[in-house]
């Protein structure tokens, strides 16, 4: 089988980087140790990928944001250790706004996911097989996006929330839910996931506590924010929560019975 590939001289690659044949590496590029990268793969200009990550055929790590306002600024796309890009990928780098598209460690984005510039994605999380994700996108450590979701510019998507496959996401979604409908609703508490990372009962009781406030018992998010503030335990879920919605311009998404 053949071994054709383009490697610049420049890119500073680890000793142990496995790489496939018919994959082109631009030159400022750095790529640590035990990674893997398959066949038909481009890391472009920008790229700084992890140790032990693996990219799958056909990614393409690096290209230029597809945003008319970028002027060829020195920008990158980094890619933390343990991370799999599965195949078909795109990841452009990040423009003037953050200078970097960032995916952290231990995460997973299945087949022909698409980060656009400037998007922030987190820890162990996990974006299922064409997730599309615009710029200035914020994905909080956590986070499970499942198939075929849109999700449209400056959303921002709190730790540990679950969004059901084929959603479309146009207001921020809080931490610690399930997102589901259309449009997308608040569809209870991700208890499963929270379950799985050790999350107890109590804490989740709790959890679920907040949002019962926030989005069943006041039609009002300010009275909401008060009323939990002042009658609900003070816990880092609870502050966690709070401060999410208070920091969210756009809004959140609404409740379950269209609130």
């Amino acid at each position: 089988m053949s071994t054709l590939r383009q490697i610049d001289s420049k890119a500073r690659i680890a000793e142990n980087v496995e790489i496939g044949p018919f994959t082109t590496i631009y030159g400022d590029v750095e790529i640590g140790e035990g990674t893997w990268i398959g066949p038909n793969v481009t890391i472009m200009d920008g790229a700084r990928i992890g140790r032990n990550v693996r990219i799958f055929p056909g990614a393409v790590i690096s290209a230029i944001p597809q945003d008319l306002k970028f002027e060829g600024e020195k920008t990158t796309t980094e890619i933390g250790d343990n991370t799999t890009i599965r195949e078909c990928c795109t990841l452009n780098r990040g423009t003037k706004d953050k200078f970097t598209t960032k995916v952290g460690k231990n995460s997973l984005l299945m087949a022909y996911v698409h980060l656009a510039h400037d998007v922030i994605v987190g820890d162990n999380c996990i974006l299922a097989n064409s997730a599309n994700i615009a710029g200035h996108v914020v994905i909080e450590d956590w986070v499970i996006v499942e198939g075929v979701v849109a999700m449209q510019q400056f959303i921002r998507v709190g730790q540990h929330s679950f969004i059901g496959g084929g959603s479309l996401v146009r207001k921020n979604v809080p931490p610690f839910v399930k997102a589901a409908r259309e449009p997308l609703s608040y569809a209870g508490v991700n208890t499963v996931g929270l379950r799985r990372r050790g999350f107890g009962n109590e804490t989740i009781a709790h959890i679920e506590d907040v949002y019962r406030m926030i989005y069943v018992h006041n039609s009002n998010m300010s009275r909401a924010i008060h009323a939990a503030e002042m009658e609900l335990p003070n816990t880092p879920e609870k502050e966690t929560i709070l401060d999410f919605i208070r920091n969210s311009d756009k809004g959140i998404i609404r409740g379950p019975l269209g609130l």
